[in-house]
């Protein structure tokens, strides 16, 4: 069975259970339209084989394998610009759901870490960059690493780089609350507030004090040396994702490029879940 069947055979499942159309039939019947899981499994695919959707569509035409674990034919398969519009109609909160369930493929162990990383908007011509006043370069991604199996547990994007990184980091806490026994991350996090609000969410705050008193040392010296110096497994993970799947958004509208990066997110997971 080649990586990409394996991929396939995992994507189909999980999609059918986020979106909860998995008895419906893939193809359109009746005028209807492509189910949900077909739709969402075939964007996973375009970002797994990282090309347009064009080309996507042509590959996946000589592929009636894995068109077939879909539930599709080479036949059924929709046009680029179907493929295209449907990646608006699905919200972000199914991606983020998808997320999720790709994440559970590793058994997360509950400590986590977090950090930031950029991304790179395409390259687009100059007079579409001042058609639609396009002068964002680059977005703001922040990771939720689990430690321990290197998963992506949760994303967040931003066009700004406006706002505390230790109040965001709250906000992905509050989200993944009852998953999450600690949270390790560095200097940049250092708030008090958000030691606070963690202790009150059950999780352990693993962020070293900045030091600007003899007391700082002592409350540096009490953190788990061994899961605070986990926290610099988001490096490899963002490194993985950029390497494999690219350090660049093919999207042009911000909230295209934040379901992109979700489900580059979703890839990874399911990549390293199948190469294990």
């Amino acid at each position: 069975m080649t990586q990409i069947s394996r991929f396939t055979g995992e994507i189909v499942p999980i999609a059918q259970v986020v979106t909860g159309d998995g008895d419906e039939s893939a193809a359109p019947e009746g005028g209807g339209g492509f189910a949900d899981y077909a739709l969402v499994s075939l964007h996973c695919l375009r970002i797994y084989l990282d090309t347009s959707y064009r080309m996507t569509i042509d590959l996946l035409k000589e592929m009636p394998q894995i068109t077939g674990e879909i539930g599709l034919s080479a036949a059924d398969l929709p046009s680029p610009s179907t493929l295209c519009k449907a990646f608006d109609r699905i919200s972000m909160s199914v991606y983020r759901v998808l997320l999720r369930q790709s994440a559970q493929l590793h058994d997360p162990s509950k400590h986590a870490a977090i950090d930031a990383t950029f991304y790179e908007r395409s390259a687009a011509s100059r007079h579409y960059c001042h058609r639609i006043n396009y002068r964002v370069q680059k977005l703001k991604v922040t990771k939720l690493v689990d430690t321990e199996s290197q998963a992506i547990l949760d994303v967040h994007c931003s066009t700004t780089r406006e706002g505390s990184d230790a109040d965001l980091a709250e906000q992905i806490a509050r989200r993944n609350a009852g998953d999450l026994r600690s949270l390790a991350a560095d200097k940049g996090y250092d708030k008090q507030s958000l030691r606070e609000a963690l202790r009150e969410l059950g999780i352990r705050p693993l962020i070293k004090h900045r030091i600007f008193a003899p007391y700082d040392h002592a409350h540096n010296a009490r953190i788990d040396k061994q899961r605070y110096n986990q926290r610099s497994m988001t490096e490899p993970v963002n490194s993985a994702v950029k390497r494999s799947l690219g350090f660049a958004v093919r999207a042009r509208s911000w909230f295209r490029e934040f379901q992109e990066i979700a489900l580059m997110c979703v890839v990874y997971n399911i990549k390293r879940a199948i190469e294990q």
